[in-house]
């Protein structure tokens, strides 16, 4: 006797069949969506990055020969930041910079000690470039004072600067570009922008532009990590006029925070979206772990059980200290 084939049951309309592909998929976009590097991952990427930038940025003019090497010092600080960015934005969301690390902390993107770690690393890498660079040159039996060729390069205003520029003009200067530079990364790095891959390369072009601007000026680095590591190897005058290379790129950092701030807060997003634009360094401190300049590709489930997670633990300290309690 022949038994009938089983007749197969009509698929669900309410619970359709999934791929089997599909299923496949997603347990490795949750891998990749739990990467979180560790503070200390994170801190040393910065010192790398940074020694890398500053030596780049100061050793290019060190050793540039004019009738030789077309290429310029800005130019090439400008490549070198767009590398370190590619290279290791996907650890700490490639700031290299105090006054980046400054701005992000303002637009609530990283908390307030995790910028102060930020920043002593940024300190430590242009530091140990610097002091590379002063043992290699060193090493050269033509140039007798070591100082004084670091002095070529170490930022400074009056009688420091090319054009002699006044202190006024430096001033400007570096408040403009510092916050010109902190626009462009807090606007190409984005969750929203549409670019937001092509970061590395804004950032690094914003950069080799600025400095050329400012070299006339005075090499004014819209840098202060990188303006402190030169000056400590040059002679006691750039040591004099440092201040005005940490205080004027610090404004012009909080400038361009404030105002991507109001831009964030002036424009209503998903929930899932604002939360995911809160970090672009990744670790424990709001960030979506991305690379810098990557499509955000998060599932909405996955996300939003993160911002849940994120408000059960506490919320941001920058958001908090900048926008205050909302509910008194």
């Amino acid at each position: 006797m022949t038994t009938p084939a089983p007749v197969p049951e009509p698929a669900s309309p309410v619970a359709p069949a999934r791929p089997a592909a599909a299923d496949e998929a997603r347990p490795a976009a949750a891998a990749d969506d739990s990467f979180r590097p560790g503070l200390l991952a994170r801190l040393s990427a910065e010192a790398l990055g940074t020694l890398f930038v500053v030596v780049a940025g100061l050793g290019v003019p060190l050793f540039t020969i004019p009738d030789s090497n077309p290429l310029s010092a800005s130019l090439a600080a400008g490549l070198a930041l767009t590398a370190a960015m590619l290279a290791f934005g996907y650890l700490s969301g490639g700031h290299f910079n105090p006054t980046v690390t400054l701005g992000n902390a303002i637009a609530g993107r990283i908390r307030l000690p995790e910028a102060a770690a930020y920043l002593g690393a940024q300190l430590l890498g242009a530091l140990l470039g610097v002091a590379t660079l002063f043992a290699i040159l060193r090493t050269v039996p033509k140039i007798s004072d070591t100082r004084a060729a670091f002095d070529t390069v170490a930022a400074g205003f009056g009688e420091h600067s090319i054009i002699q520029a006044p202190m006024a003009g430096a001033l400007l200067v570096e408040v403009l570009g510092a916050a010109l530079l902190v626009a462009v990364y807090l606007g190409t790095t984005s969750a929203r922008n549409p670019s937001r891959a092509a970061a590395p390369f804004a950032v690094g072009l914003t950069m080799a532009v600025l400095l050329q601007l400012g070299q006339a000026t005075g090499n004014t680095p819209f840098n202060p990590a990188r303006a402190t590591a030169s000056a400590l190897f040059s002679n006691a005058d750039a040591l004099g006029q440092l201040w005005l290379f940490w205080v004027a790129p610090l404004v012009g950092a909080v400038l361009a925070g404030l105002v991507f701030r109001g831009f964030t807060l002036a424009t209503p997003v998903p929930a899932a979206v604002a939360e995911d634009e809160d970090g672009l360094d990744a670790g424990d401190d709001g960030d979506d772990g991305a690379p810098v300049g990557a499509a955000p590709g998060r599932p909405a489930r996955a996300e939003q059980a993160r911002v849940e997670q994120a408000r059960t633990a506490g919320g941001d300290e920058a958001r908090d200290f900048f926008d205050g309690n909302r509910g008194q």
